[in-house]
């Protein structure tokens, strides 16, 4: 979860800059486009194994 704090004489551009930074390191949209729709669990299995035949074919 992204958790950011407005400093003192902070503005609201630069906090929001922040909490985008924050959003974009933590890979919390990366993580919300993956669970969108219920993947079974076989099916999670195969993406993952070819994943791992093309990284090691490279």
């Amino acid at each position: 979860m992204a958790d950011v704090k407005l400093g003192s004489g902070e503005s609201f551009e630069s906090l929001l800059r922040r909490f985008n930074r924050q959003v974009q390191h933590d890979n919390i949209l990366v993580e919300v486009r993956r669970r969108r729709f219920y993947e079974k669990p076989s099916e999670e299995r195969k993406k993952k194994e070819a994943l791992k035949r093309q990284k090691s074919s490279r």
